[in-house]
């Protein structure tokens, strides 16, 4: 749990879970459902799938206790890349710069894991962010619950002097 205080203007706190039972993932949950299954209309049978108890659940909380922005991580079976999913900011938080801030504290968690590289399916009225986030594109744009996709990568070696 990372305490943000310091570096941004309004207090927030990030937990993290792999307890599907947990509060924390009740609100990723809760959060997923209104952006992607309601907002987006995938269906929540793609949404809730067979890995939700392999994932790392993230949880980006306001000031006031109220989750603001979800992200999981799945790791790959050879645990030297994992992927990124379900990144979600409610619609009257977007814009503050919550999502790099989830990102960042993902990315920081894999890396010190051990993960070498991190990827994800960003949606393409996302990939700028992703691009703005260090990501690579890679390969061709596809369907995914009926959104248009792009493989997006980064490495997470640290590149030291």
């Amino acid at each position: 749990m990372i305490d943000y205080n310091l570096c941004y203007t309004i207090p927030m706190i990030i937990k993290h879970t792999r307890d599907t039972l947990s509060e924390t993932y009740l609100d990723a949950v809760a959060i997923r459902n209104t952006v992607f299954v309601k907002v987006q209309g995938v269906p929540r049978s793609v949404d809730i799938d067979a890995n939700e108890a392999y994932c790392i659940h993230f949880v980006l909380y306001d000031d006031k206790g109220q989750a603001t922005a979800t992200v999981r991580l799945l790791p790959n079976i050879d645990l030297t890349q994992v992927t990124l999913q379900r990144m979600a900011v409610l619609d009257n938080y977007q814009g503050q710069g919550l999502g790099s801030i989830l990102l960042k504290e993902a990315e920081d968690f894999a890396q010190e894991q051990g993960f070498k590289s991190i990827s994800l399916h960003a949606q393409l009225r996302a990939l700028k962010f992703y691009l703005n986030n260090g990501y690579q594109e890679v390969g061709q744009i596809f369907e995914e619950a009926g959104i248009q996709h792009i493989t997006v990568e980064k490495s997470l070696i640290s590149k030291k002097a």
